[in-house]
């Protein structure tokens, strides 16, 4: 994912309630960080492994629209970790129609590994 073209398709000033796109490695690393912080230990492990495992999927793309969908995704996901509304996060009808067989295949799996952690605890 280039920065420039993050860019180029998020306005330089942003509206006051559209937060601007952090750059794909300030966005990483905060995750990593809040990880650490907001994440119990049991499944640190399992949430730092996704997420670096996404970036390395998601780091030769380059179409606009995809690069700022992926941030936008992430940096909703930074903000739910930081205010604490992650543990509260449902998807809705609405939400799951729109996601692709890989996607969904890929939420089975991380319902499952979670699943794993609490049964072991």
């Amino acid at each position: 994912m280039k920065q420039s073209l993050v860019r180029l398709v998020r306005p330089r000033r942003p509206e006051r309630d559209v937060a601007p796109l952090l750059p794909p490695l300030t966005l990483y690393k905060s995750i990593l960080r809040a990880h650490i912080r907001y994440l119990p230990v049991e499944i640190r492990t399992l949430g730092d492994s996704y997420v670096k495992q996404e970036f390395r999927n998601h780091q030769k793309i380059d179409n606009p629209l995809h690069i700022v969908g992926f941030l936008t995704q992430w940096q909703d996901y930074l903000k739910a970790m930081e205010v604490g509304s992650w543990t509260e996060g449902r998807l809705t009808k609405q939400e799951l129609e729109k996601m692709s067989p890989e996607q969904i295949g890929q939420l089975y799996e991380l319902m499952q590994e979670t699943k794993k952690i609490g049964e072991d605890n």
